[in-house]
């Protein structure tokens, strides 16, 4: 029986099947005639680690070190700027947790990357976490043109918070998603979790329902995950059953309540979703900040990457020691074929499924997906479709759909 929770594909190829480049590519010929249609800027620290996060991130930060990697991320959004030309139709900070930033720091963040990006006329999402969600720093997001804010919440139950080491109070959760709604962002993002350790359907439930008294354009549904390097890496049962009666739950109650499914995590309310001309399987991504990776038709770059504590720090440190940001340092080159498997993995895992004539017009062919059961496909109207069975199983699909070097070069990453 295939496991549906094989790995979450948010990105492919994912950073550990990069490897060192050489030689090393020089920005301006990496992004010529490339389209940079999101930035993406990565803060990499936060008030505390979860349980479940395998994210480039570390707990706490001196004031000297936050400063310093502002610099850093001056040199580089400098060199990243003397590289492209830039077209942004979206834009993101995320981390670890941006807010995590004090309003004078996320001031300097914005005044640096700004001279790139034009915040204020395009969508901008943001990342905040409930302990720094406050309201000083949510004036600075909301003056410098934030759109969006997610908050990862993961449960409205302490108890459950608890289990995925998570440390939180309901009061505090409840403070800053009042604090968020008052200062007036379009759209507020929840992320919730399902899987927790003594976590039932009538609990989850409950956090459902809860984070509805906030009325959220979206949700995210996350099915948690135990991965080695992170908190609840000793954990070991397995809970398939459990978290596909959840995800059910979740989707279904969510359905019944007004809101579209747009992937297997994701959920809105329909007219609240931002249009833009951005198509993240034909479109580049320009990222600065050592957990950011950045992506044209051709080439996957980024910074060093690892899970653990002492790794992370040793990044960083490497990073704002960085003077010349102007060569790409760590990669993965995209061949047609892994083009190909890219395009529809991106596609195949949206609700919308993937458009057999653009599919065609890139590449001239039909996509492969004979690595994916057939039960779970649908064609019509000229799409390619999951099934809902298929949908749910999306992080069996994405995986299946890799290709054998890139596994082999993620199973060979020397996780640290």
């Amino acid at each position: 029986m295939i496991s549906p929770y094989e790995s979450y594909v948010y990105a492919y190829p994912h950073k550990t099947a990069y490897r060192p480049l050489d030689p090393r590519h020089e920005l301006t010929e990496v992004w010529r005639g490339e389209r940079a249609g999101s930035f993406y800027a990565h803060i990499p620290f936060c008030e505390m680690r979860c349980g479940f996060c395998n994210l480039f991130t570390r707990t706490g930060a001196p004031e000297d070190l936050v400063a310093a990697y502002l610099d850093a991320l001056e040199r580089e959004t400098l060199a990243l700027s003397g590289a492209l030309d830039p077209a942004f139709a979206t834009a993101a900070i995320g981390g670890g947790t941006p807010t995590y930033l004090s309003p004078s720091e996320l001031g300097r963040l914005f005044d640096i990357t700004g001279k790139l990006v034009p915040y204020g006329s395009i969508p901008l999402s943001v990342e905040t976490s409930p302990a720094t969600a406050t309201a000083d720093r949510l004036g600075v997001l909301r003056e410098r043109g934030t759109t969006r804010v997610s908050i990862g919440v993961q449960s409205f139950l302490d108890e459950e918070a608890r289990s995925a080491v998570r440390p939180q109070k309901l009061a505090e959760v409840e403070q800053a998603l009042d604090a968020i709604r008052a200062t007036g962002f379009p759209i507020l993002n929840i992320d919730l979790i399902y899987g927790i350790d003594g976590q039932t359907p009538a609990s989850w439930l409950h956090s459902l329902t809860t984070a509805l008294r906030w009325r959220p354009e979206e949700l995210y549904l996350y099915p948690l995950y135990v991965r080695p390097l992170t908190g609840l890496g000793k954990i070991g049962r397995d809970w398939d059953d459990q978290r596909m009666e959840l995800y059910r739950e979740g989707r279904d109650f969510l359905l019944a309540q007004g809101y579209e499914q747009v992937s297997m995590r994701m959920f809105r309310l329909p007219g609240t979703g931002t249009t833009t001309d951005y198509c993240c399987q034909t479109d580049g991504m320009a990222s600065v900040g050592c957990g950011a990776r950045s992506y044209t038709s051709t080439l996957h770059y980024s910074h060093e990457y690892a899970v653990g504590a002492r790794h992370v720090r040793s990044i960083i440190d490497d990073y704002v020691r960085r003077d010349d940001f102007t060569q790409a340092l760590i990669g993965f080159p995209v061949p047609p074929a892994e083009q190909r498997r890219r395009h529809t993995i991106q596609s195949l895992l949206q609700k919308d499924g993937l458009d057999l004539a653009l599919y065609r017009a890139r590449f001239g062919d039909e996509p492969d997906v004979s690595a994916v059961p057939g039960h779970w496909l649908v064609r019509g109207e000229g799409m390619l479709r999951l099934t809902d069975e298929g949908l749910a199983h999306s992080d069996a699909v994405g995986p299946a759909l890799f290709s054998g070097e890139v596994r082999a070069l993620m199973a060979g990453h020397d996780a640290r």
